[in-house]
Parts: C-alpha cells; structure tokens; sequence
C-alpha cells in the first residue's frame, strides 16, 4: 500500500481542526439546564448470578475533553463517550437498569443485541428517575448500544452510544490461537449539539477509542490522538483480537490494520459469519467485527479507517509491536 507502509506516524498526521470543530461550550449551544453542569463519572454497575447478569448504567452530563483544551459537555451513559463496555454470554438475561441524572431531557437504551419491543423495552426514563428492563442475549457478537430517544441522532452524536459483547455459547474457532484481546470503537463529532451540522454537515472530527476488556488496559473516550499517543501493545508473533464497533451516527467504516493482513474475520461478531484473509473490513454505522492478525515484526502498526478524509480528521490509532510486548522510551523496531 503505497505511501501507507512507514513506521513513522507522521504518514498519518491529523490535520489542525481547531477552527472547524467549535466543541468548546458557549452559552449559546448549552442548553440552559445544562450549563455549570459536569457530573462526575459513575462506575458501570454488573453483578452475576448464574445466567441473570444485572447492568445498572447512568445517563448524565459530563464534560469529554475530545482534543487537548477542547472541552465537549457530552450527553452520556456513566460519564463516558462512547459508554462504558458492557460483556455478557450468549444466552444470558440482562436486567438492565437505567438511572437519568439529567435534569431536564429523557433518556432511554437501544441494546442492538436483543429482541425487544422498543415501545416497551427502550421506553423513555425521565429527568431523575429511573427504570429496569429485561432482554435475553440470544444472539453472540459485537453490538452498538446507544440512545433511542427522539430526536436520536442528536443523543447519538452528543455522546450516548457504546458497545454491548455477547460471548458465543461455545466460543470462536481461533480462540486457543489467541494472544491479546482490545477493543476499538469509531465514532465522529459534530458542532456542539447542532442538530443541522449533525443532519447536513461533515463530521468535525472521527476519532477511534478503546474501552478495557480486562484490569490494566487502556479505557478511554473519544478523544483525537488517544491511540497515537498511547499505542496498544503486543509481542512479536501475537496474534492480536480486536472487537471492532462502529458507533457512527452517521459515516461508513473500512477498517484496517496496515502492515498485515486479516487471519480471520467474524463479520459482526458472529462465529457463524467467519471470513479469511481480509485486507479491510466494512462496517456500517452501528456494525461490529472481530479480526485477528499476526504481528510478525516489531514496529508501529497503524488501525485507520481506510476512508483517508477520516484519517485527516483522527481516525488512527497504533499498536505498538517490541520483542517483550512492553513499552519503551524507544520507538518500534529500534534496538
């Protein structure tokens, strides 16, 4: 791939979008409720027993540095954007509990991994109160949660989307081939809850965020450069997972990892959707996507949307590849 293959990541410098981002606050764009508002961060809440999982989330409105000094006040689920990451098993019951800590707007939960009557089962939770639903998990893969409540897109893009795993009954194929496991979500930002931009305009910044599947891993918003300025890590000759979600709301993904190419590919997470050899994968707004690759070299491997207008814009992020697997004060591939 020309012009793509160096381990410098100045092939993938994002552009200078100060100007057109405009996510500071302004009183203008706040709504008034929501002004002096930045409520702290809540802990997702799941506890276990035996098949019933209990997921207990916040809607509230919490400041999200999206660039350096550039503050966004997100509408979110637990203070995070994309929210926190929610893991069950196929076959499992969720009651899922909503608590809205915003004062002044209903909030709701679309869990793309469950048959449901939405009227019923991601009915709107009024300012201050809170409700429970229960869904069964029937189906395994990777799937995009996200507010449902009217107008939707605005909810989506101020924040209010994430990912839901549900693990297959009887796992995947490669599994026992398997060295690391991370997660990454895409998602875009738009001028600060202008529901127009949202409609008609370019998304001011596509950025990639990865959520931490196990104690010690990164866990981080949607924030530009969050993966270049701290790459994942791997070995030389790990074979690396990733559960991939597209949160949008509204631009394509084409995933890819430069420098390798794709052992194995579970189109939205499903074992019965597996591909080989793929170079880039396709994700609609919403879709999900296991790959697996081998990282035979050291170096710093590049995940970008291969959609380079998006690129510009942040959607980049490096895993960085050594002989031990840890972090150096070197780069990649320097002895």
């Amino acid at each position: 791939m020309a012009g793509c293959s160096s381990s410098n990541d100045s092939s993938f410098e994002t552009k200078d979008v100060d100007n057109h981002v405009q996510a500071e606050e302004s009183e203008s764009e706040v709504i008034k409720p929501h002004q002096g508002i930045n409520q702290e961060p809540i802990p997702l809440q799941i506890k276990r027993d035996g098949t019933d999982v209990y997921v207990e989330m916040t809607s509230q409105i919490t400041d999200i540095e999206i660039q350096k000094d550039k503050p966004y006040k997100a509408w979110t689920f637990n203070g995070e954007a994309p929210g926190p990451l929610v893991v069950v098993n196929e076959g499992d019951t969720i009651h899922f509990t909503l608590k809205n800590m915003d004062p002044s707007i209903p909030h709701s939960m679309d869990f793309h991994a469950v048959h449901a009557a939405p009227n019923k089962k991601f009915a709107d939770v009024m300012p201050n109160e809170e409700d429970t639903f229960t869904y069964q998990a029937s189906y395994p893969g990777v799937f995009m949660y996200h507010c449902g409540t009217a107008p939707v897109l605005s909810h989506i893009a101020n924040g209010m989307h994430g990912t839901i795993i549900v693990k297959p009954a009887d796992g995947y194929p490669t599994d026992n081939e398997v060295d690391k496991e991370y997660v990454i979500i895409q998602n875009e930002w738009y001028k600060y809850n202008d529901l127009d931009d949202m409609t008609n305009g370019e998304p001011s910044q596509v950025v990639f965020s990865t959520k931490a599947l196990e104690q010690g891993q990164p866990n981080t918003n949607g924030v530009l450069n969050s993966l270049k300025d701290e790459p994942l890590l791997a070995k030389v000759g790990d074979k690396v997972r990733l559960y991939v979600n597209n949160v949008g709301p509204n631009e394509v993904s084409s995933f890819h990892v430069v420098g390798t190419v794709f052992d194995d590919v579970y189109i939205d997470g499903n074992p019965a959707n597996h591909m080989k050899g793929l170079q880039t994968v396709m994700l609609p707004t919403s879709g999900g996507a296991i790959v697996e690759f081998t990282l035979k070299e050291e170096g710093m491997y590049p995940m970008v949307t291969h959609q380079f207008n998006h690129v510009q814009k942040g959607a980049v992020g490096f895993i960085k590849v050594t002989a031990d697997g840890k972090d150096n004060d070197l780069e990649a591939g320097e002895h």
